[in-house]
């Protein structure tokens, strides 16, 4: 069940999502609650699953991970279990970031993160190994306009 959030929540959720080192006196301070009905709020939306985690953002061109490639695939069956195939095959590989299965022309689209175009073509071989494939392209991030994990409230 999807809770009603009200302005209360939407502001905490912001500032989670700002940042989520923020202490439960800091976040209740924020937003306009007392500490008590801050950490209330924080537990029943996570028990909704709305507030899914809290995680650290990495850059990722600091840690070796500076590419980022865009892949582009139409696969060559389409049941159940060729959809598994794949799906096991992004949640195997720790390169995929995001993985979309698409309407329109395209079956999926995944955002991969890699250290250069070597690691790229040892990703692409490993893939293409595990998933039948009809076609697949890429295509390499110049300039990363933005990237964020905020979803808009």
């Amino acid at each position: 069940m999807t809770p009603n959030l009200d302005t209360f929540d939407r502001r905490l959720l912001s500032e989670l999502q700002r940042d989520a080192t923020l202490s439960v006196d800091a976040l209740a301070e924020r937003v306009g609650l007392s500490r008590n009905a801050t950490w209330r709020r924080m537990k029943l939306l996570e028990e909704a699953g709305v507030l899914k985690g809290r995680v650290a953002l990495v850059d990722a061109a600091k840690v070796g991970c500076g590419l980022t490639v865009l892949v582009l695939i139409r696969t060559a069956l389409h049941d159940a279990r060729s959809m598994k195939a794949l799906h096991d095959a992004v949640h195997a590989m720790p390169e995929v970031t995001g993985a979309y299965r698409m309407t329109g022309d395209l079956d999926y689209v995944l955002r991969v993160r890699v250290s250069d175009v070597a690691a790229y073509d040892a990703f692409y071989k490993r893939l293409i190994a595990r998933v039948a494939l009809s076609d697949i392209s890429a295509s390499f991030v110049m300039e990363e306009l933005k990237d964020t994990t905020a979803v808009p409230l």
